[in-house]
């Protein structure tokens, strides 16, 4: 079809028209003619578009309409979306039957539904075919991690501060009934030489970097629920983060501290049968005497967990500082549950043993702060490692210091060993 221009157009219905006649005035009408027109077929142009390119409604419903991203409709054995309203979906932290094998049906028509086994593979971590490498790319859903959080939250939490509190309020009654447990005799003015200066140094190491820890690690474990109330966010993200720093940042150096421990303490912690004595007496703090070698059975105990606790510690919180070289985050969720439950058990320890030696027994500070002890003490409390070693005992308290910290009781009279 030929096209006509708005002139020409114009010309063929009112001939006797010019745009540019003013003077024309017959022009008028078939000018009014052609705007008619042209709205017309402007009017009804959208119509036929449309006409021409959309497709039969009901063609739509009868099958999918091919687009470059896909079809707009399901294939005709697609499988119905999951199903809620039943009990077959498990809760978070809920046990049941294991997971079926991964065997999905290739002709699921109508309402037929795979809800229940398709999402019990993927609720117990079954892993799919998965193109990008990696150990876990292929699993939809890590379901242990809210096993691991409820076990963190809901056990180590809970009854890790039970434990804590309880340790404290135990060591306040027993100050409070007890006191402080004295020199029966009173001091003699004789000192013998018992740790050398190595010794001290590695065991004030070790517990500085114990104290820093435990501090932050508590405020990690417990923080939100204790510090966050009373700080509230801002105060709280400034503390925790802080505490989490120093945690990573001193951590690594607890594993050397604890191997420096145990290779300048094991001499003397071999156990002993008066070890058994020693237990059935609690170590003489209700009254009764409990004989003891150069460490008590108490001492040894705590040496043997220092070194088991601490290793344990260290292996998981290596583990949790460089997650990149382990295989699934499993393995760094068990790793969580052994730090806390080891560091708990550890701190709670530790208090005891930090009350004793300090404010708790007079006279023991000294043999980590000097190196020497007083000879009633000695006798008191280590009887039979003061018979071996109480020819060294000596006056000269500057002279005592000297000889502890060169060789502490290997010194006898004054002889090196």
């Amino acid at each position: 079809m030929a096209r006509l221009s708005l002139s020409a157009l114009g010309r063929r219905i009112a001939p006797g028209w010019r745009t540019n006649d003013r003077r024309s005035v017959s022009s008028w009408p078939g000018a009014i003619v052609v705007l008619m027109a042209l709205a017309v077929v402007l009017a009804s142009a959208p119509a036929a578009h449309a006409q021409q390119t959309l497709p039969d409604p009901d063609q739509i419903k009868s099958q999918g309409m091919a687009t470059p991203g896909g079809s707009v409709r399901p294939p005709a054995n697609a499988v119905n979306l999951p199903d809620t309203s039943g009990s077959s979906v498990r809760r978070p932290g809920e046990t049941g039957r294991p997971a079926p094998a991964m065997t999905v049906p290739g002709n699921a028509v109508g309402n037929e539904s795979v809800t229940e086994s398709l999402w019990d593979r993927v609720r117990h971590g079954q892993r799919g075919a998965v193109v990008v490498p990696g150990a876990e790319q292929g699993v939809l859903i890590q379901s242990a991690g809210e096993e691991w959080r409820l076990i963190r939250n809901d056990q180590v939490v809970h009854y890790g501060g039970m434990l804590l509190l309880a340790v404290l309020t135990a060591i306040v009654l027993f100050y409070l009934i007890r006191g402080r447990i004295k020199i029966e005799g009173g001091r003699s003015g004789l000192v013998i030489p018992r740790f050398t200066l190595a010794q001290r140094i590695a065991h004030w190491f070790a517990a500085t970097l114990f104290v820093l820890l435990a501090l932050s690690g508590l405020i990690i474990l417990f923080g939100k629920s204790v510090l966050l109330p009373v700080l509230g966010p801002t105060g709280f993200a400034v503390v925790a983060s802080a505490s989490m720093q120093g945690h990573n940042l001193f951590g690594p150096l607890f594993l050397p501290a604890v191997l420096a421990i145990l290779v300048l303490f094991i001499k003397g912690n071999a156990p002993r049968a008066v070890d058994v004595s020693w237990l059935f007496k609690a170590g003489g703090l209700f009254g009764s005497h409990a004989s003891a070698g150069k460490y008590n059975a108490g001492q040894k105990l705590w040496f043997l967990m220092t070194i088991i606790l601490g290793v344990a510690i260290s292996v998981s919180g290596f583990v949790l500082l460089f997650p990149d070289f382990i295989a699934e985050r499993s393995q760094a969720q068990l790793a969580n549950l052994a730090h806390g439950i080891a560091a708990v058990i550890f701190i709670a320890v530790g208090i005891g043993h930090a009350y004793i030696g300090s404010l708790g027994m007079e006279g023991a500070f000294e043999a980590m702060s000097t190196g020497t002890v007083d000879t009633n003490w000695a006798k008191e409390h280590h009887d039979i490692w003061y018979a071996e070693h109480k020819g060294q005992a000596m006056a000269d308290t500057g002279r005592a210091e000297v000889e502890a910290g060169a060789a502490g009781d290997g010194v006898m009279h004054g002889v090196r060993p």
